[in-house]
């Protein structure tokens, strides 16, 4: 016998839902002791109807049934539904704590971008069929040719985000799939894997930016931030998330506390030390002149300056890298858009290669946790220790 029955289901998106479920039967009551009798299965009625894998709803304590506005548990306890609508939408809080707001930004463009592809061609796109997928992922790899072509890194994002949201719905998305996997790996070879890299600034480069800087307040704010983010290796997100309480000036240096950044998601908290040089450039005198210019004793470190000198907010991650070019152009530095706010830590990586700096040295400072990465940088700035043209006779 087939029963139609109701369970209250509170869904990854942190809505409370009713969601019908049928009720498979043993026709008659079981006898005492009989274990011949059918048991008693429940099971959401979209999934007897048309067979959609990873629908299921668990079975067990979330049975319950609908009297009135109340959800009553089988034990007999009540609570009202817009109490665990409450405690949905707190557990979904928590839940995109788990990532980046960037990383949401990303995931949730991502899945636009797909399910607009899909409502276009009248394809269904949660659940989406892996070659469907693989469909997208070849229309994106050759769009028209007005259209920049996206890179191989891009295509594994949008991948991940459509996986990501599917099992946030409750579906499953094998990602592994030949349909998929296979697809990818063609397009791997089709379009190849390298990355666009921020433009290394040396310290040769460097030192070219910090001449463009003058004598007002903003050029002490640009000096400081590129001698600081350069001397600490620094991510531009970890730049403007300085606070004055987060740097400490000792006799050797600064003693910078990076309370969170994109390898410490979870704010264990790491030091950097950058030390006194007793030069021109030196990272501590750049950064103490600020301060006193700017007057600042506590809050944000690096802040906006306006063009008649106003001391503003915090400065943004974006904004790092409009410094990082806007002297890179002014220096005459050729293709000064290469560089970016991550040229800064790419910079001292190299340098520190080119000094010959110890592998586990210049990790230690970067809080590079792959040592493959650390290596390119070091491959990079030991790229024309020899000059082998020449000493092969040339």
């Amino acid at each position: 016998m087939m029963m139609e029955s109701r369970v209250w289901w509170v869904g990854t998106d942190g809505l409370a839902k009713l969601r019908p479920t049928l009720r498979l039967a043993a026709p008659e009551p079981a006898a005492p002791g009989d274990r011949t009798a059918a048991p008693v299965v429940e099971e959401p009625a979209a999934a007897v109807a048309d067979g959609a894998a990873g629908a299921l709803v668990a079975a067990g304590p979330l049975r319950t049934e609908i009297a009135a506005d109340w959800l009553v548990a089988p034990d007999g306890t009540v609570a009202a539904p817009e109490d665990l609508a409450d405690l949905a939408a707190r557990t979904r809080d928590y839940a995109r704590g788990a990532r980046a707001a960037a990383t949401h930004r990303a995931y949730a463009s991502d899945w636009e971008h797909f399910a607009r592809w899909c409502a276009g061609r009248a394809l269904v796109a949660l659940p989406a069929e892996p070659l469907v997928v693989g469909m997208y992922l070849v229309d994106c790899a050759h769009p028209a040719a007005s259209t920049k072509a996206p890179k191989i890194a891009t295509l594994v994002r949008r991948l991940s985000s459509i996986a990501v949201r599917h099992r946030g719905a409750g579906y499953a998305m094998d990602t592994r799939h030949p349909a998929i996997r296979d697809v990818m790996r063609r397009l791997r070879r089709e379009i190849g894997v390298a990355q666009d890299h921020a433009a290394a600034l040396t310290v040769p480069l460097l030192r070219r930016l910090l001449d463009t800087c003058g004598d007002r307040l903003i050029d002490a704010r640009d000096r400081a931030l590129l001698l600081v983010g350069f001397g600490a290796a620094l991510r531009r997100s970890e730049v403007v998330a300085l606070d004055y309480a987060d740097i400490d000036v000792v006799d050797a240096g600064l003693r910078i506390t990076i309370r969170k950044s994109k390898s410490d998601q979870e704010g264990e908290g790491q030091v950097i030390a950058v030390g006194r040089t007793g030069t021109a450039t030196c990272p501590v005198a750049a950064y103490l002149d600020w301060l006193a210019a700017a007057k600042i004793t506590e809050g944000a470190v690096f802040r906006c300056v306006s063009r008649h000198g106003h001391l503003g907010a915090r400065l943004s991650g974006e904004a790092v890298a409009d410094i990082v070019q806007r002297r890179a152009a002014a220096a005459g530095l050729p293709e000064p858009k290469s560089y970016k706010g991550h040229s800064l830590r790419a910079g001292f990586a190299t340098s520190a290669a080119s000094a010959r700096v110890e592998e586990r040295v210049i990790m230690r400072q970067t809080r590079h946790r792959s040592a493959a990465t650390v290596r390119r940088y070091i491959r990079e700035g030991e790229l024309f220790e020899r000059n082998l043209a020449a000493e092969v006779g040339l």
